[in-house]
């Protein structure tokens, strides 16, 4: 979840709004590569989530971070609740998934650096303290209750919304992790062709990592859970976005869909001022119940744009939101995925010609079928291990374009970052493939046996 936004002025003109999202325009040679990837920390004897609070805990952790690794604390309330460095941040998630959200990096060599340094940072301050993290897309065996809150204003509040929409919207934010990365565009136009592609294929990312097919202990039916649990979160902010393949899409159309999105909250001196269900659209008039008479800021505008959770999300960049949270290797495979795809006009090309002529209702039935089936999902004429291989190709052939070397000019390209990806695709099989194989076969039933063999 991201932290509160800073630094915007008054809004006094409509037009700010898309002009802030426009600002994110670049030109090719500075677009950067964010890789974000969130986790689950529990106690080694206990196998049970790690508390806030306590010797082994949630705090200790940051804390051991920030004493051991150079990380600068922040705070909320008094309670640490995160870390800065390099302009890079360590965050909570609502039940305690930490997770790093990297600095903007040039190449995917710099972004899996970045993660391996983080997790071996990570490992030295959790073996310190008997904790362990895995990379899962829904906590295995843990209940709802066994997991703390995080001490975070915006985090209270969302908690007591989502007991009223949707059904999963609780299951979201403490039992459910994701791996996602934030790409540039250089227009409005290049962010259009991005947008459609981004979303028409995140069910292919759905696939491809699908990594949490059980819940409370047990197989759960699905090949991703947390893909399921994000289509019954809430309506209002959620899905695959009919009107960003209609005519005319572009930055203010992204505006009109955001200001229809029910507001959380509004930030202010350090508190969050509950804006449950109210309107941004009332906000711009100075009519918003929480804050009469007040007119929002371009850091309430960006805040706000954070509390939409579309399978592909336009900022002042773009970040694809359709992976399950994962094994060390697919943190670097799914960067490189989106890089090959996107940071090459053949390979972007090629993708949305693949993907130009599938309809609204073929998009929502890709994302569903993902997450039930993984690579052997089908819809009308869709073979998705098919479409994954194409995909695939694509992406191979734009990193392999890009010739960004790395270990000193060693490495040629960054497609060996994609390696993982392409052993699913030769074989069938997803990493939530393997956990059910193991499931059923090796651990006899045993779930317990996910933390041994699965964590970092």
């Amino acid at each position: 979840m991201s932290i509160p936004q800073s630094g915007g002025g008054p809004i006094e003109r409509h037009e700010q709004l898309a002009e802030y999202l426009a600002e994110g325009c670049k030109p090719k040679a500075d677009w950067r590569i964010g890789t974000e990837h969130e986790k689950f920390g529990y106690c080694k004897d206990t196998l049970k989530p790690l508390p806030y609070e306590g010797e082994r805990s949630i705090r200790v952790m940051l804390e051991g971070l920030r004493d051991r690794h150079n990380w600068a604390p922040v705070e909320e309330g008094g309670k640490l609740i995160g870390l800065e460095k390099d302009g890079a941040n360590v965050s909570l998630e609502p039940g305690g998934q930490l997770e790093l959200s990297g600095a903007p990096v040039e190449t995917i060599h710099e972004t899996c650096d970045e993660v391996n340094t983080h997790l071996r940072e990570v490992q030295d301050v959790a073996d310190e303290i008997g904790a362990g993290w895995i990379g899962l897309g829904a906590a295995p065996n843990w209940t709802h209750e066994q997991m703390d809150l995080m001490p975070k204003g915006r985090y209270k509040l969302m908690n007591d919304y989502m007991g009223r929409v949707g059904s999963m919207g609780r299951v979201m934010m403490r039992r459910t992790c994701t791996v996602q990365v934030n790409l540039d565009f250089g227009s409005e136009a290049d962010m259009v062709q991005k947008m459609r592609v981004a979303i028409a294929l995140q069910s292919v990312a759905t696939a491809l990592f699908a990594n949490s097919p059980f819940f409370e202990g047990k197989p759960n039916g699905y090949k991703s859970l947390r893909s399921m649990v994000w289509r019954n979160l809430d309506n209002a902010r959620t899905g695959t976005l009919p009107f960003v393949f209609e005519e005319g899409f572009g930055f203010e159309r992204w505006v009109q869909y955001a200001l229809d999105v029910p507001m959380y909250f509004v930030y202010r001196d350090g508190k969050y001022i509950d804006a449950l269900g109210m309107s941004f659209r009332d906000f711009m008039q100075g009519k918003l119940p929480a804050l009469p008479g007040e007119m929002p800021t371009l850091s309430d505008w960006a805040d706000h744009l954070t509390t939409a959770f579309p399978e592909a999300r336009a900022k002042k960049f773009i970040e694809m939101r359709g992976a399950d949270g994962g094994p060390w290797r697919r943190l670097c495979a799914l960067p490189a995925f989106w890089v090959g795809l996107m940071y090459d006009q053949d390979a972007l090309d090629g993708a949305w010609d693949l993907v130009k002529n599938w309809t609204p209702a073929q998009h929502d039935a890709l994302r569903t079928a993902a997450s039930v089936d993984g690579l052997q999902a089908k819809v009308t004429g869709i073979n998705m291990h098919d479409i994954a291989r194409e995909t695939l190709a694509l992406s191979e052939a734009g990193l392999k374009a890009r010739a960004r070397s790395g270990a000193g000019g060693m490495v040629p390209d960054e497609t060996h970052f994609l390696n993982a990806l392409k052993e699913s695709v030769e074989s069938g099989k997803v990493p939530a493939d393997e956990l059910l194989e193991d499931y059923h076969g090796k651990w006899q039933g045993d779930i317990n046996r996910i933390y041994a063999e699965y964590s970092y």
